[in-house]
């Protein structure tokens, strides 16, 4: 063999051996990086809005994949139920759902073929209406859930024969009671700002709700609309916080003056 080829064959020799040496010593391909996996399950949603009073049906119900961590307690999961969506068909809505948000038991009662009015009402409480107009009823401004003070006016024959003169007095009756209905309407729709109507449905306690059912005989009821953060921080009661029983104003001749009755 001729030197010259000696001589190539061994330089390819020699680089080949140096080229598998660097390929041995060559760092290591990277671990893959754990992919983290969340735990889920599968937790009854409204399929759409659902609305306060109106009877669930099946279809309005669907089973949504939720993270288990965010699952709370009052969830309902189908590996605990599987049935639930039979099982709450025609439950009553006691509070709106929109669509996709969990259903929770606390917020549906079995209405047993009683009618929504009856489903919705709080333990304890009486649902009882009273006449309104535009100018007795907040011009149509008063919404179901808005609560309300009841003023009731009248005229008082007694002062009249005492005083010699027509006497009309008013008086606050019911303090921030929570109005369920506008006629038949028991919740805003559409964004209604404005439901003007014949009748108002107030929730009361059975004390009061013979009180209004007697001042209807005396004299007119008039319903005033409270804001909105008063009604939230006070309690429904017929008497306000010093215990009175509210303002009299005494008009005579087209004069007015203002007492406190206690």
């Amino acid at each position: 063999m001729k030197p010259a080829r000696i001589i190539v064959l061994v330089i390819a020799i020699v680089a080949g051996g140096i080229a598998a040496l660097l390929a041995g010593r060559s760092d290591p391909p990277p671990v893959p990086t754990p992919v983290a996996t969340i735990e889920t399950a599968e937790v009854l949603v409204a399929g759409s809005d659902i609305g306060l009073g109106n009877a669930v049906q099946e279809k309005d119900l669907r089973w949504q994949v939720w993270p288990a961590a965010a699952a709370g307690s009052g969830f309902i999961r189908k590996s605990e139920r599987p049935d639930a969506m039979r099982e709450l068909t025609g439950a009553i809505a006691r509070a709106p759902f929109s669509a996709g948000e969990p259903i929770r038991e606390s917020k549906l009662i079995k209405a047993n073929g009683s009618g929504y009015m009856a489903a919705i009402l709080p333990s304890g409480m009486r649902a009882i209406s009273v006449e309104i107009s535009p100018e007795t009823g907040a011009g149509g401004f008063i919404l179901p859930n808005d609560h309300v003070d009841v003023i009731l006016s009248r005229r008082d024959k007694m002062q009249e024969k005492a005083a010699g003169f027509e006497v009309h007095t008013s008086e606050v009756i019911l303090y921030n009671v929570r109005v369920l209905a506008i006629d038949q309407t028991v919740e805003e729709k559409n964004g209604q700002r404005v439901v003007v109507g014949k009748t108002a449905t107030l929730e009361l306690a059975p004390h009061q709700a013979e009180m209004l059912a007697l001042s209807r005989h005396v004299g007119t009821l008039s319903l005033a609309l409270r804001s909105i953060v008063d009604s939230s921080s006070a309690k429904p009661e017929s008497t306000d916080a010093g215990g009175r029983r509210g303002s009299v104003n005494v008009v005579r001749f087209g004069v007015t003056s203002t007492s406190t009755m206690k």
